[in-house]
């Protein structure tokens, strides 16, 4: 056999082989595959929560009736996804159609791969008699004739082994490859993107919940470097004040928590009497109920009510929630607290039960400390997902279950 000189593109060689009514039924099979597939209803959510971020980031007050809208949208397609779920498993034609069209798939990128890897040391004619069969898988696989295409299959596997058998093996570099380049992305996402962070303690409480699993915007404040806590360039703007923001514990460097900004380089922040006082000027707040109930977690991973005060606080008109003792040691001052240059003073909004800046994150008596603006990892967005207190399945798992109603909820 003589060796073919250039490279040949399979794929090339396949298109010229289908009529423009194959060529049409395969563009029909291909929507069909992916909107039957289980991930077209998650790809559907995450398509819209882009927008949705946006939105509810750039304009706050459209989260009123965006929030419900995807809330709504989400659940439509979590329905989907199920029902789809239940017709694959019910259907075993589909589910051997699926089958033999993955194994026709496979045999096809392997084939491409080889090509483009020893074009020159292949037989003249492979390309011509794999494209051959494999016009066939495909009109088998169009028909959704069972029979006949795991028949044709077959052959073209046949066929591969008998043109391409000592060239099939995958090496180990492309295992390797293949998993560093996953790997690589899922990284690069988590480092300038976004990353998932779960609440694990009531220091936020009500603005988060215990369980809520929040996204973070790593993106705004600026590329962060890993284990140096440096970011080398703002890209959004700087951190704010009202911002809620994860970052690494300056004190415990083994840590991440979750707090929102009071003050920012330069600001003499003070409470006086439970009132924050920014550079000598009272931020304003209205008291919403004196009697109100939220949900917190022992030590021993036991949920308890917890009876507190609840405010609006205004930062720089950021509007959000804080709650307090309902018993409060009076008159009470904490600071004057000045913050230093490249740095933010944070707060709980669970203001009597957060070990923030006033205490230097770890209790009362401890020195005041504040938080570098490279160890800042973003500003928290949106919760996607809540394991709390209450919802579905919490009578089997001890008053935790699935709170729907904190699914997409901004925080503010």
């Amino acid at each position: 056999m003589t060796a073919a000189t250039t490279p040949v593109k399979l794929g090339d060689a396949l298109t010229a082989r289908r009529t423009p009514e194959q060529l049409k039924a395969r563009r029909m099979l291909m929507w069909r595959q992916l909107l039957t597939s289980l991930w077209a209803p998650l790809t559907a959510v995450g398509l819209a929560f882009i927008p949705y971020l946006f939105l509810i980031e750039n304009l706050p007050s459209s989260a009123s009736w965006a929030k419900p809208a995807m809330q709504f949208f989400g659940a439509a397609m979590f329905f989907a996804w199920a029902a789809l779920l239940v017709w694959r498993l019910a259907s075993k034609r589909e589910a051997a159609l699926r089958k033999l069209r993955h194994e026709a798939r496979e045999l096809f990128h392997e084939a491409e791969r080889i090509f483009q890897r020893v074009p020159g040391k292949l037989p003249a004619n492979a390309a011509e008699r794999i494209a051959e069969q494999s016009v066939r898988v495909e009109d088998a696989s169009l028909a959704a004739d069972v029979p006949r295409l795991e028949k044709e299959v077959r052959a073209l596997d046949k066929l591969h082994e008998e043109l391409l058998g000592a060239y099939r093996k995958q090496s180990g570099w492309d295992t390797i490859s293949g998993f560093v380049k996953a790997l690589l992305i899922a990284l690069l996402i988590r480092t300038i993107f976004i990353e998932p962070y779960r609440i694990p303690s009531g220091s936020m409480l009500p603005t988060l919940e215990i369980g809520d699993q929040v996204f973070v915007n790593k993106f705004i404040y600026g590329v962060r470097i890993p284990f140096m806590n440096k970011v080398p360039f703002q890209i959004v703007r700087a951190p704010a004040r009202g911002d809620v923001i994860v970052f690494n514990n300056p004190v415990e460097t083994d840590k991440d928590f979750i707090k929102r900004i009071v003050g920012i380089p330069g600001d003499r922040v003070e409470l006086i009497n439970e009132v924050v006082f920014i550079n000598g000027r009272p931020q304003n707040r209205t008291l919403v109920d004196k009697d109100s109930v939220v949900h917190n977690l022992s030590p021993q991973s036991e949920w308890y009510d917890d009876e507190v005060i609840r405010y609006t606080e205004n930062l720089d008109s950021v509007s959000h929630a804080v709650l307090q003792d309902p018993h409060p040691m009076t008159p009470r001052t904490e600071g004057p607290f000045i913050v230093p240059e490249g740095h933010v003073f944070v707060m709980g909004d669970n203001r009597d039960n957060s070990s923030d800046s006033r205490v230097g994150f770890i209790g009362p008596g401890h020195a005041p400390a504040y938080v570098p603006f490279g160890n800042i990892k973003g500003k928290a967005m949106v919760v996607w997902l809540s394991l709390g207190y209450g919802g579905l399945g919490s009578s089997f798992f001890g008053g935790t279950g699935l709170r729907l109603d904190r699914f997409f909820e901004p925080v503010r």
